[in-house]
């Protein structure tokens, strides 16, 4: 059997799911994800669960918080002016929108509350803080 490895590129088919069962992505419905492991492409903890893996292997594996998407920051959650924001664009909580910062970095951010002079900014990933569950199978090593 062929195992993956450090600079193989792989072709993984993937459920990942919340503790409460809740799916949050999957690509059972698409395309197997393709990677190059030891590039930083993917999560560092699905990243460590599919070295070693061999083709066609299946296995489930919960990725901890400090693997995943790291702990939700505080920090990252930012109150501005509505002024702020373009004139044609009217958000609505749970909105995700891209913002430029200073130095030209697009960032994506989720809008969690608006009132009529101001409106609340999340930079956190939507799965900080969370533990992930994610029942993988190594369809191909390239």
């Amino acid at each position: 059997m062929i195992q993956a490895k450090q600079g193989d590129t792989v072709k993984v088919h993937y459920t990942g799911k919340l503790e409460d069962g809740t799916v949050f992505d999957t690509s059972r419905s698409r395309h197997p994800l393709q990677f190059k492991l030891g590039k930083g492409q993917v999560i560092e903890g699905f990243e460590q669960a599919v070295a070693s893996m061999n083709v066609g292997e299946s296995k489930t594996t919960t990725i901890p918080v400090e693997k995943a998407y790291g702990a939700r920051r505080d920090d990252m959650i930012v109150t501005v002016k509505r002024s702020q924001l373009p004139g044609d664009v009217q958000p609505n909580v749970g909105q995700r929108l891209e913002i430029t910062q200073e130095d030209n970095q697009v960032m994506l951010v989720t809008v969690t509350d608006i009132t009529d002079s101001t409106i609340t900014l999340d930079a956190n990933h939507p799965l900080a803080g969370k533990a992930l569950t994610f029942e993988l199978e190594l369809v191909a090593i390239l």
